[in-house]
């Protein structure tokens, strides 16, 4: 009698792909300097052999400022992906960006195409130009049908295990009309036919006074269709991280550093097998002086963040902390820019949650533990019935081994809208909010 298992169906497209790896290691996602400064230089300008390339004025001062970034080993969010995607072409793994406007990035940030001013269709990609024995790069603005597009590149992605490949919204809030291709395919795709795909979702995401239809990416309907047990801590062990990853269906990410993101996108390509990424990114925090990295946290050795944890005053002695901060995205900076102006450096914490699933019950248990006297807070900036107060606020209790000790919950009232359309009302929600988090 010949038996199949599970294993047989799930390599069959891929031939090759999982021999030979161990599944519980994942490849550095570090990169060493040289490489990120050679990456950071060729994105900084234009073709190197084609001097009568004309570019346009506003491009060539955000040429500059890339030009110094990289000269101060710093980076902000395009400069951190820039880097993720040159990084991996440059070890021979196919990168393929598509959907509305991202070749220049919906809040103009990207700019992964350059035109020459005045000879009209011809451009230059820079991230297609890095080394003469790269993987090809390929990014192009879509159609505006969402669930069209990202069912192709769902396709893609399961067809090769070693692309990244990846989907953006314009806005978060658009990949609802793709939702029968998120419910049907990417969350329980490998439950239901054994296949894996590595396929990343970017949703720019944060509640920024832009009204109803441009503020969430409704965050709450990715975590609901996650399949880890509210009410279940994983042993406590070395592979703890991975082997949450092998058994999730999806992951869900808000990342608040660039280089975070960084580790992130490499993450997808070095882990031995293949889930499906959803990340809530950024608009403000695009620009925002704070929202920086080093080099240092990029190079070999470093690694994506679960948790990003507070490494201030209020660190030195946690005991003494009266209020514990958890957040995720960009509300992180606002509290932050708060708490700084109120003084209260070592009497409050904020960490963020990175990932927000698979949940990192490990990290949680032990910063409650830390902070043994302090109140627990979850703050956010959605509405109470959306965000990642109801998944968060479960496993939280589970983390911290009961309800003897509650995680309170601070942030917008319940709401049947993502956002108010008036902007006066969006900045009086966040002032009162902000004030409930830093009133000690």
């Amino acid at each position: 009698i010949s038996q199949v298992f599970h294993k047989h169906w799930l390599d069959s497209p891929w031939s090759g792909f999982f021999e030979g790896k161990d599944p519980l290691k994942t490849g550095d996602t570090g990169v060493h300097e040289e490489t990120l400064t050679h990456i950071g230089k060729r994105f900084a300008q234009g073709p190197p052999n084609a001097p009568d390339f004309k570019i346009h004025r506003a491009m060539e001062r955000i040429l500059k400022a890339r030009m110094d970034m990289v000269s101060n080993r710093q980076i902000d969010w395009a400069m951190g992906e820039a880097m993720a995607f040159g990084s991996l072409l440059k070890e021979g793994v196919h990168v393929r960006l598509s959907g509305q406007d991202v070749e220049r990035g919906t809040f103009s940030h990207r700019h992964h195409v350059l035109h020459h001013q005045t000879k009209d269709r011809s451009t230059y990609k820079p991230l297609a130009n890095l080394y003469p024995d790269q993987a090809p790069y390929t990014v192009s603005n879509s159609s505006l049908s969402e669930y069209g597009v990202l069912g192709f590149e769902l396709g893609f992605s399961m067809t090769n295990p070693n692309a990244l490949v990846l989907w953006e919204a314009q806005f978060g809030d658009f990949s609802n009309t793709a939702q029968c291709i998120i419910d049907q395919f990417i969350a329980s795709g490998q439950a239901k036919w054994v296949r894996q795909s590595g396929l990343v979702m970017l949703l720019p995401h944060g509640m920024e006074g832009m009204g109803p239809e441009h503020s969430s990416a409704r965050p709450e309907r990715f975590l609901q269709l996650c399949a880890d047990d509210p009410e279940y801590f994983p042993p406590e062990e070395d592979e703890f991280a991975i082997k949450q990853l092998s058994h999730i269906n999806m992951i869900v990410a808000n990342c608040s550093t660039p280089a975070n993101y960084f580790h992130i996108l490499r993450r997808q390509i070095a882990l031995p097998f293949r889930k499906p990424l959803v990340i809530m990114t950024p608009k403000s925090l695009l620009r925002h002086p704070e929202c920086k990295s080093s080099f240092d946290e990029m190079v070999p050795g470093s690694e994506f963040k679960r948790m990003i944890l507070d490494d201030g005053p209020a660190s030195q002695s946690p005991s003494a902390v009266k209020k514990v901060l958890f957040c995720t995205g960009k509300v992180y900076y606002d509290l932050l820019k708060e708490r700084r102006e109120r003084g209260l450096d070592d009497k409050i914490a904020i960490h963020t949650i990175e990932q927000i699933s698979p949940f990192p019950f490990d990290i949680m248990k032990k910063v409650t533990d830390l902070y043994c006297n302090a109140e627990l807070c979850w703050v956010q900036e959605e509405h109470k019935n959306m965000g990642a107060w109801t998944y968060v606020q479960p496993r939280t209790q589970t983390a911290i081994g009961g309800y003897h000790r509650l995680l309170q919950y601070i942030g917008r009232e319940t709401a049947p809208s993502p956002a108010t359309g008036s902007k006066a009302t969006h900045y009086k929600e966040l002032n009162n909010f902000l004030n409930d988090a830093l009133t000690v």
